[in-house]
Order: structure tokens, then C-alpha cells, then sequence
């Protein structure tokens, strides 16, 4: 085999211009590893973040980092894909206080990664199995807590939504994004995978058959203040069609000056809706995610029953869901009854509030 137009590529070989040009398409090549495009998603995030830290990458997201992960350059990857790289990132990541979830994520994120390369004989298969040993620091245990929002929390944010929009059309968007994501708990690549024609009428109810993780499907009934922001978009959408196509984003891009995209809103646009909402609302940092917690929480604090709010969620059994309303914060109140027997509470005291962080 010659070095000048070698046929495979291993480890120890010479490098040339054109193994320099080379470059890896993990966006097409992952879903054979993980079907689900939550996992899918999770890893590109953990990639781009790797190649942040190890090789002083720009952070980027939604549709470029898509466009970064379907042209890895190989020969950086074969510089950075080893034990001993692996190892000091996730530390890095441990010194950051990531949870122990979020690190193991991370470490099967380019762990796949390697297989993949290695599979495709762009990496040397021992350098692969080096990395598959690379254990996770000590972290956190369990996910990390989150946000728990009360309703009227939830309340300021729909209202912050609003506020923030620097268009008519826009304020209409992002009241549809974030009335359904606090009313019907989806998750937000669920949300940016809708598409118009999964709206429908069951047993005269409306619905949105919701595409989950794991490739699950399910319909859940839409709330009439729901509607009512989804009848007054579907009327922007519709200026520029004479209905929306069935296949078409739910949730467009609404550029600055008002003008309706045809292209989808991505699961990054509305985590950036919700997080500068909340920072407007002065609620500090809100996730998408911790808005379908709210739902479970406040359903469950409303005496609703666990199978029904199991079934909103669309968690596999019930056990999943009790396992995740048991990080619900729950009051602790003594110090405070100790508080009032030694006579030390007073007016002035009860109606001091420490700020939202």
C-alpha cells in the first residue's frame, strides 16, 4: 500500500495534504448507534463542547452545529481521541460541577464517536478500545435539580414571552411556545418537530400526536387557550400560504423585522425563548425542561393522579414518573416552627421575600 494514495488509514501511517482535507460525517453515521433524536442531539452538544475545550474550537449551535458535525476533521480528531484527552476533559467537566448523568453522557458521546471512526478505519482500533476503558470522576449523583416553577411563575413567564417579541408576529409565537410547553409538557425537540398536519380532532377533542423520544407517539389533548394562540398564528403562517402544509413546521423562525420563515424553529430557539423570558420575568435561568417539571409538579401538588400525569409525560411506567416527582422539593419546615415558638417571627419578617436566582 503507498503513502501517496493509500486505500485505508490507520494510526501509524504518514500524513498527507489530502488526509488533512478529510473529514467525518457523524451526523449521518450516529443514528445506527442511537435512534433517538434527544440522544442525538445530546451528543452533538457533548462533541461541539469537546472540540471546544481540547482543540479551541467556536461554540456553536443549532442548524451550524449541525453543519460542524457533518464534516468532523479527522486529522484533529485523531489528535485528541486518546485516554489520556478523554480523561483530563472529563475532569474539566466534573470541575464544573456537570452531574454524574451529564458526565457519562458526555464520555458515550465520544466514546461513539471513536467507534465510529474506528468502524470506518479513520482510527486506530486500540486507541478506541483505550477509550471505552476511560471511567467518569466522581460527580453529583442523579440528574441535576433543576427548576421547580410555581404557577404563578409560570404565569410571569407566559407574560415575559410576550414581552420580549420585537414584532407582532413574534409576540404570536412565542405565546404559542411557551403556553405549550407550560400546559402540555413536551419537551422542546418535541415541540420543534411538530408539524401542522399533527394537529387533528379525536372524539371531538383537538389533539397534537407528539413524536417522543424512542420513537414513541402519542396524542394529548390541546387546552382551549392553546387554540385560541394557535388559531391567531395559523393566521400569520397563512398570509404567506393559503394553509399551512400539512408536513410544514408548527413553530417557525420569525426574523427581526416580523417576516414569518419557512424553516422550523430549532429545539435551540426555544430554549433561547425561554431562558430570555425568564431572565426578563427576573426568574434567573429557566430550561425548557424545567417548564414540563413544573407541569408534573403542580398537577401533583393538585392532588392529580400520578397514572394521568404518567400519561401527560409519556413515561414508559409509572415507576418512572413517581422517580421523578420524588425530586419535587418538598417543605422542611421546622427551623421555621422553632423560629415562631422562640418568638422570634414578626410582620416585618413575613413579608420579606429573597429574590429568584
Amino acid at each position: 500500500m503507498s503513502e501517496s494514495s493509500p486505500s485505508r488509514r490507520v494510526a501509524n501511517q504518514l500524513i498527507t495534504a489530502e488526509d488533512a482535507a478529510l473529514t467525518f460525517n457523524f451526523a449521518l453515521t450516529l443514528p445506527g448507534r442511537a435512534s433517538s433524536r434527544h440522544t442525538q442531539r445530546a451528543y452533538f452538544r457533548w462533541v461541539d463542547t469537546f472540540l471546544v475545550d481540547m482543540a479551541g474550537f467556536t461554540p456553536v449551535d443549532g442548524s451550524t452545529r449541525l453543519l460542524r458535525m457533518q464534516a468532523l476533521p479527522v486529522m484533529t480528531l485523531r489528535n485528541l481521541l486518546s485516554a489520556a484527552q478523554l480523561r483530563a476533559w472529563l475532569g474539566m467537566l466534573s470541575g464544573r460541577a456537570h452531574s454524574k448523568q451529564g458526565i457519562e453522557q458526555a464520555r458515550a458521546a465520544i466514546v461513539t464517536l471513536a467507534d465510529l471512526l474506528a468502524e470506518a478505519e479513520w482510527l486506530d482500533e486500540y486507541a478506541a478500545a483505550a477509550l471505552s476503558r476511560v471511567r467518569a470522576p466522581h460527580a453529583e449523583t442523579g440528574q441535576r435539580p433543576g427548576r421547580w416553577l410555581a404557577p404563578g411563575q409560570v404565569r410571569d413567564l407566559i407574560v415575559a414571552a410576550e414581552q420580549i417579541a420585537t414584532s407582532e408576529n413574534q409576540r404570536l409565537r412565542n405565546i404559542v411556545v411557551i403556553r405549550m410547553l407550560g400546559t402540555m409538557a413536551l419537551r422542546r425537540d418535541e415541540l420543534a418537530a411538530a408539524r401542522w398536519g399533527d394537529l387533528s380532532r379525536q372524539n371531538n377533542r383537538a389533539v397534537l400526536r407528539v413524536h417522543g423520544k424512542g420513537r414513541k407517539v402519542a396524542n394529548i389533548d390541546i387546552p382551549q387557550t392553546v387554540l385560541r394562540s394557535l388559531d391567531q398564528w395559523r393566521q400569520i403562517v397563512a398570509l404567506t400560504e393559503t394553509q399551512p402544509e400539512a408536513s410544514t413546521p408548527l413553530i417557525r423562525r420569525v426574523w427581526k423585522g416580523g417576516r414569518v420563515a419557512n424553516t422550523g424553529l430549532t429545539p435551540d430557539g426555544i430554549w433561547h425563548i425561554v431562558n430570555q423570558a425568564a431572565i426578563y420575568a427576573g426568574l434567573g435561568h429557566v430550561a425548557p425542561h424545567d417548564l414540563r417539571r413544573s407541569v408534573a409538579g403542580a398537577l401533583f401538588q393538585a392532588g392529580v393522579s400520578i397514572e394521568k400525569i404518567s400519561r401527560l409525560l409519556r413515561h414508559s411506567n409509572v415507576l418512572t414518573t413517581e422517580k421523578y416527582l420524588n425530586r419535587l422539593p418538598q417543605p422542611n419546615e421546622g427551623s421555621i416552627l422553632m423560629s415562631q415558638i422562640l418568638g422570634l417571627e414578626n410582620e416585618e419578617d413575613a413579608s420579606f421575600t429573597w429574590p429568584d436566582s
